[in-house]
């Protein structure tokens, strides 16, 4: 009887010490703390918005953008400059494969919402989509204007255009297919760069061309779905003893708010262990659904206090301020 009673005892102080070594190791009280605020990843560059509560898979968003208060497009040089004038500390765009083994900057599948031509990027050349007016289909009042046609001629730029144009500055490259050739397509595009440039590149996209990208191109930061859970459920599983598996090293996570607070150590020592992995910590917003972004001063309110990762924003014009500010 005394013995059962004495293993019992055992029993529940190995559980208190497990409990107290958990809190205690995944508490934000002890973690180092951060000397800069958070960082801030503009969608897109800066572009028209809309309210995102209404997308659907198949929706044109370029019929549905609020008045115009500025004048730049998504994916263009002029929108990728203001972001990073205005505050971005990296900047997100497009691509897609033209006709003559091009990537062009463009994020729809297919032209006919925003432009003036039918069909796909891969049905044209990058000479030929040079003349396209990818301005065309914009309209804040159900057709009765369209405040950029006319506006958007010349715009669309190609991959190589952007990274020539801002030699010295990060970005976060979208991969817009599951396409395994498109993965290798790039690594011969992004090979060609200096080592330093290529370090200041992130490439996210479907799982198929990011992992032929990576079995190609090992040195480059990549993201997918498969990497991000090869990263994230064992650290889910063992996250709580403070390892962080090899799979999430030089690698970027965008992480739901809805899911971040389930993780261990959330924020601060979450954010430390991945930075020691060389791994970005990307926060969206509510369930990451459709790019939804932390876009108004309340969104922001829902960031823990102390946060130091990266903010993913659509609206980069009215974030940075506040950030910068504080």
């Amino acid at each position: 009887m005394k013995t059962r009673k004495k293993r019992t005892k055992n029993l529940l102080v190995f559980f208190i010490i497990l409990l107290l070594f958990v809190v205690l190791n995944n508490t934000d009280l002890f973690s180092r703390q951060a000397t800069s605020g958070p960082k801030l990843l503009a969608h897109r560059g800066m572009g028209q918005t809309f309210d995102i509560k209404h997308v659907e898979n198949d929706t044109c968003t370029a019929k549905m953008i609020y008045k115009p208060e500025h004048s730049f497009l998504e994916n263009t040089i002029p929108s990728m400059e203001a972001a990073f004038k205005n505050g971005a500390d990296l900047v997100e765009f497009d691509i897609k494969p033209t006709k003559d083994g091009q990537f062009a900057v463009f994020h729809d599948w297919t032209l006919e919402c925003r432009t003036n031509v039918q069909g796909k990027t891969i049905d044209y050349t990058m000479a030929e989509l040079k003349k396209v007016d990818i301005g065309y289909g914009y309209t804040y009042d159900n057709g009765k204007t369209y405040p950029f046609r006319g506006k958007g001629i010349g715009l669309m730029p190609s991959l190589q255009e952007v990274l020539s144009f801002f030699p010295e500055k990060p970005f976060l490259i979208h991969i817009k297919s599951n396409d395994t050739e498109e993965g290798v397509q790039l690594a011969k595009v992004l090979a060609k760069l200096p080592k330093e440039r290529l370090s200041l590149l992130t490439v996210y996209g479907g799982d198929k061309p990011i992992k032929s990208l990576k079995e190609n191109l090992p040195e480059v930061r990549v993201m997918s779905k498969e990497k991000m859970k090869s990263c994230l459920i064992p650290y889910i599983i063992v996250g709580w003893t403070g390892f962080v598996s090899g799979t999430c090293k030089n690698t970027q996570v965008h992480i739901p708010e809805k899911i971040a607070p389930f993780l261990w150590g959330w924020t601060g020592k979450y954010i430390n262990r991945m930075e020691k992995a060389n791994t970005r910590v990307v926060v969206v917003a509510g369930g990451g659904g459709f790019s939804e972004g932390f876009d108004t001063l309340e969104d922001l309110k829902r960031l823990p206090k102390n946060y130091s990762g990266w903010i993913w924003t659509n609206q980069i014009d009215k974030i940075a301020p506040i950030i910068k500010n504080k």
